[in-house]
């Protein structure tokens, strides 16, 4: 991970309406709840990073409870699921989970060919039902950009090349592995 700068919360703010519009006309818009989560963070931690984060650290950031856009069969458990691990679901999954999960399926097919935007992160789960009882309680903890980040795994848009841009609620740990 590379870490670029502390920013201010109305700045993280800023970027993020600018990607996500609460008012934007599109099959279940949750731009006002991942705004809501924001907000949640910062309340919490009270600080935001900017960082560049490597594809096996994107494939790696904890997602909370998500049942698929009100769909028949849950994406990832109450318990947490990683990036990776959700999209190895999906493609093990095919079509009897795009047919469970139609509108989940629907954004995941967006996002494979939508520009990437950056990602919003938490050091630890904010105080929410869907984060409850996730497993993990310290590290990358998903705020926004679940369907993104899944669709890029999928599709293989996660390069070894690249970096994905991120914003971090609380101080992440960003000491070389070893």
């Amino acid at each position: 991970m590379k870490l670029i700068g502390t920013v201010p919360f109305s700045r993280v703010l800023e970027v993020y309406w600018a990607d996500h519009p609460v008012d934007r006309p599109h099959e279940s818009n949750t731009n006002q709840d991942g705004e809501d989560v924001l907000h949640m963070a910062d309340d919490l931690l009270g600080v935001w990073h900017r960082v560049l984060l490597s594809r096996d650290e994107v494939l790696g950031v904890v997602l909370p409870w998500h049942l698929s856009e009100g769909g028949g069969r849950e994406l990832v458990p109450r318990s947490g699921r990683t990036v990776g691990e959700a999209a190895d679901l999906v493609r093990s999954g095919g079509a009897e989970m795009a047919e469970a999960n139609p509108v989940c399926s629907r954004k995941l097919d967006l996002f494979q060919e939508a520009p990437l935007t950056p990602v919003y992160l938490s050091t630890v789960p904010v105080p929410h039902s869907d984060y409850a009882d996730l497993r993990v309680r310290t590290g990358l903890i998903h705020l926004d950009g679940l369907h993104r980040t899944v669709a890029w795994a999928v599709s293989g848009r996660l390069s070894l090349d690249e970096e994905t841009e991120a914003f971090v609620a609380g101080t992440p740990d960003t000491a070389p592995a070893g």
